[in-house]
């Protein structure tokens, strides 16, 4: 324990403070605990100096603060359960868990879903989840949230509390303690970059304490505000135009980037930094293995800038992922980066944080760029754009998805559609026109979210059927278009179950439930579309879903096949990476997942029409006898070329 070389000088005499301040709460621990800790401290030590010296590390308090936080870690591992240091031990030995191509997530509101977390608990919940074969549960909306409106459940009013509604810190930690003895990982929300302002730091800084008005950013007169709104975009142009709201009763403007009611934290006082620490190691010792980490681009503030993507924040998230793995080395960092691949890629760390920031996050290119060639036939920018992405480390995992609880945004650079000949701001409002279901032709049920009247920018919601058209079809009770809409359905996912990483099946979504327009009936959300595609459960579909008539049986039954076709093909195992091949055909996309047992060859025709690829193709590949693994069965190359039904896809080795 003594030899600390691999720590730079001033991080080892840091770290012998840090040691000494931890061994009071361990002290009451067996030794191979205390021993097993101080070994984890000193091997994540120089991670944790690294991401929180460049934001803190010219503070007076910096090594007091650092030596501090380090005690509170070992206090939280001191109340860590011993079934879950057992499960630290399993993780450090198998830190590839979250990559497997075992992997599935499934992603829901409690209350929608099952009423409450007791309710995941129960026989018929039990049951749907195996059959669904996740392996990976999304629980959004589990923590206390503000009274009316919270933007969905992300305006936190008590970061360690459950929402009564839902139940109690008890009934998480037995539900996460069932869900793992069943090889099940429990994720819920973190949000990082603001809290409501019912919280009890807002709520004290509105009263006066200097101490929590510290905790946010706020304004005497609108000076700064004004100089910081001459960069910033607004995330709600129309319901919450701006970023800063006047509150009279502390007679100061408060940086609120989302909405009113939500305000941001001030990560730049380590104090912050304490407290969402503390908050993680209580969750993560209730069982929470996975942190979705909310809003993560907003957390640095930088005037001149559109507030987004600063270096501080990866430094942030990194001093962040070393405490967890430090204290609780079970939990992954999930982060909720929803921006463009050059700022994306830096939420796994690049340069000195490489591979140290986020274990997974959203790729949301992927997603876009599928609704994007499924709308105008055309894989011509999706290929551009996913061959140009930047490589990523071999330790992380993407979260690969067709749509989220969110509005869908169509984050495509002029840059990229003026590569292959379009006209960015032309092709973001045609796909906007066309998933509304104003374009001609359309077979879309969307309607426009957020719409910029300064830039014209839109965003979608609505429910993956209804935007892939079997709401439509089936309304006009055209069986031929309800058969392509499913197939879109399953191609969407043969892409997401294919790609690397772990793929998320939101609710409903494997049933083809459609858009949910109850929403407009309820004063808290009719304001907010997105509720179109936030359902209650159908548990009457649910029950069709073995039938290989019904169209929820057509289905569920498809990503079943999917399902199974994954868990048997190592080759998507997120360590190993993605190749996107330009095979010079508009209209198909194709990629490959080299490996050691040999390459998969994923095609997808991205049309309705049918469509070929030569042969040669996958005999460059080293493909001489194409089997399918989704399908599970050869396919015939004779005629030199390979056939491709309307939205066929195809896996092969």
């Amino acid at each position: 324990m003594q030899n600390v070389l691999h720590l730079t000088p001033e991080a080892a005499g840091l770290f012998l403070e840090a040691r000494a301040a931890a061994s009071g709460p361990l002290s009451r621990l067996p030794e191979r605990d205390r021993q097993i800790f101080l070994l984890r401290l000193e091997r994540w030590f120089q991670n944790l100096v690294d991401g929180l010296t460049p934001v803190y590390g010219q503070r007076s308090d910096f090594r007091t603060f650092l030596v501090g936080l380090c005690r509170e870690l070992a206090e939280g591992y001191a109340a860590r359960p011993e079934t879950l240091k057992e499960l630290d031990l399993e993780r450090d030995l198998t830190p590839d868990w979250f990559q497997r191509e075992s992997m599935l997530g499934y992603v829901f509101y409690v209350d929608r879903f099952a009423g409450t977390l007791a309710g995941l608990k129960e026989a018929r919940t039990q049951a749907y989840l195996a059959e669904v074969g996740a392996t990976y549960l999304h629980l959004m909306s589990v923590l206390q949230a503000r009274e009316g409106e919270n933007d969905g459940g992300y305006a936190i009013r008590d970061y360690r509390e459950v929402d009564p509604a839902l139940g109690t810190r008890a009934d998480l930690q037995e539900l996460c303690t069932v869900l793992r003895e069943k090889g099940v990982s429990v994720c819920i929300d973190v949000v990082l970059n603001h809290c409501a302002d019912q919280h009890a730091w807002a709520q004290r800084a509105t009263a006066g304490e200097k101490r929590y008005q510290d905790y946010f950013y706020t304004f005497e007169d609108r000076t700064m505000p004004d100089a910081y709104e001459r960069t910033l975009p607004e995330v709600f142009p129309d319901m919450a135009p701006g970023n800063f709201t006047y509150q009279p009763d502390m007679g100061r403007w408060v940086w609120t980037t989302f909405h009113t009611y939500q305000w941001d934290l001030n990560w730049s006082n380590p104090h912050v930094f304490s407290e969402i620490v503390r908050a993680m190691v209580d969750l993560a010792n209730l069982g929470v293995e996975v942190f979705r980490l909310d809003a993560v681009a907003f957390m640095w503030k930088r005037l001149g800038t559109n507030g987004q993507n600063q270096p501080e924040v990866h430094d942030l998230l990194q001093g962040l992922r070393a405490c967890s793995k430090i204290a609780t080395p079970a939990v992954a960092h999930k982060a909720e980066a929803i921006v463009s691949p050059d700022d994306l890629i830096h939420y796994f760390g690049t340069g000195r944080r490489y591979g140290k920031v986020s274990n997974i996050a959203y790729h949301n290119t992927l997603m876009v760029q599928f609704w994007s060639s499924l709308a105008s036939r055309d894989t011509r920018l999706m290929t551009r754009t996913l061959q140009e992405f930047p490589r990523t480390p071999t330790s992380i995992a993407w979260g690969t998805y067709l749509r989220g609880h969110d509005d869908v945004g169509w984050a495509i650079t002029d840059e990229d559609a003026a590569a292959v000949g379009l006209d960015g701001a032309t092709h973001r409002a045609f796909l906007s026109d066309f998933y509304a279901g104003a374009f001609p032709g359309s077979h879309a049920r969307g309607r426009v979210f957020a719409f910029n009247p300064k830039t014209h920018d839109r965003r979608i919601s609505g429910m993956l059927a209804s935007l892939a058209g079997l709401e439509q079809a089936l309304d006009e009770g055209d069986e031929r278009r309800v058969a392509l809409s499913i197939e879109r359905i399953l191609l969407g996912h043969a892409l997401i179950f294919g790609f690397g990483g772990i793929p998320l099946l939101y609710m409903g979504d494997e049933l083809g439930m459609r858009n949910d327009y109850g929403y407009e009936r309820r004063n808290d959300h009719v304001g907010d579309n997105r509720w179109l595609h936030r359902p209650f459960m159908d548990w009457d579909a649910a029950e069709r879903r073995r039938d290989a008539d019904a169209v929820e049986g057509r289905i569920f039954q498809g990503l079943r096949r999917l399902v199974r076709a994954r868990a048997r093909t190592p080759h998507l195992h997120a360590a190993y990476g993605t190749e996107v091949l330009d095979v010079g055909h508009p209209s198909l996309f194709v990629f490959v997942r080299p490996h050691p047992l040999g390459q998969l060859l994923a095609v997808m025709n991205m049309t309705e029409r049918a469509q070929s690829m030569p042969a040669g193709v996958l005999f460059d590949h080293g493909i001489e006898q194409p089997f399918d693994q989704i399908e599970q069965a050869f396919v015939d190359v004779s005629s030199g070329h390979l056939a491709l039904t309307p939205y066929q896809r195809y896996w092969l080795i």
